[in-house]
């Protein structure tokens, strides 16, 4: 398919689902320009193969439509409600998984090679997934989901300990229309394009603050939102025993 109906198709399946093209670019780990940028400016010229998989499954659609040689492209999966469909009775998004043997209850979450920061700081690796994980849609969905995008990533360092230790697992749900939502709680954040994960408070006067769990490291109880992109919320996380 040639480059510019890619970015055409891209572009209409994103406004059919409601969505923004900044919490597309989240949904792949990218900066919050990613997608647009593809789309309006042609940088970069095709989608990686890694990017094109996850938009394929995300949005439902064949690799083959997103430009992909037609002897590599996949069956298209099947397609998950955005949060601007509904029915009569409120429903998960969900991934049918028969492809793959799994229950259709189940969704399969992408753990990314990126290291959150809970110390200094650490800046993102841009890799395909390491590996993806089933989780059962309605426990998402109870530990506060929705229709958000979910992706695992690794705590790095010990500034969050107790809460959150080195080694941890944490899922991040990313709002797929847009930024996150105003709400107190631990999140991951970018900052000076480093990805940390902090406890964040949202003040009256619209300002943020920002805490370490950890009272060995420095907390920062006024800071400006415009200096802090907030990437998602921490809704779960898992260590080893």
């Amino acid at each position: 398919m040639e480059t510019d109906n890619v970015r055409q198709t891209l572009e209409a399946l994103i406004a059919a689902r409601g969505l923004s093209f900044a919490g597309v670019s989240q949904l792949l780990g990218k900066n919050a320009a990613y997608v647009q940028q593809f789309i309006r400016r042609g940088t970069p010229k095709r989608l990686d193969e890694r990017d094109r998989r996850l938009l394929a499954q995300f949005f439902g659609v064949s690799e083959q439509q997103l430009g992909a040689p037609a002897d590599t492209a996949l069956p298209p999966p099947h397609r998950i409600p955005g949060p601007h469909h509904r029915t009569s009775q409120r429903q998960a998004p969900q991934r049918s998984s028969s492809t793959r043997g799994l229950p259709s209850r189940m969704r399969l979450i992408p753990r990314l090679p990126v290291g959150a920061s809970a110390g200094a700081g650490a800046l993102p690796d841009d890799e395909a997934p390491l590996a993806e994980i089933a989780f059962d849609e309605a426990w998402l969905r109870r530990l506060g989901a929705g229709s958000d995008a979910v992706t695992m990533i690794k705590v790095e360092g010990d500034s969050m300990a107790p809460t959150l230790n080195d080694g941890d697992d944490i899922l991040v749900a990313m709002p797929s229309d847009g930024p996150a939502r105003r709400r107190d709680g631990i999140h991951v954040l970018r900052m000076d394009d480093a990805l940390i994960v902090k406890r964040l408070a949202f003040r009256p006067d619209g300002r943020l603050s920002v805490t370490s769990d950890n009272a060995l490291y420095p907390s920062y109880p006024d800071v400006a939102p415009g200096s802090v992109s907030i990437v998602g919320r921490v809704i779960w996380a898992g260590r080893r025993v």
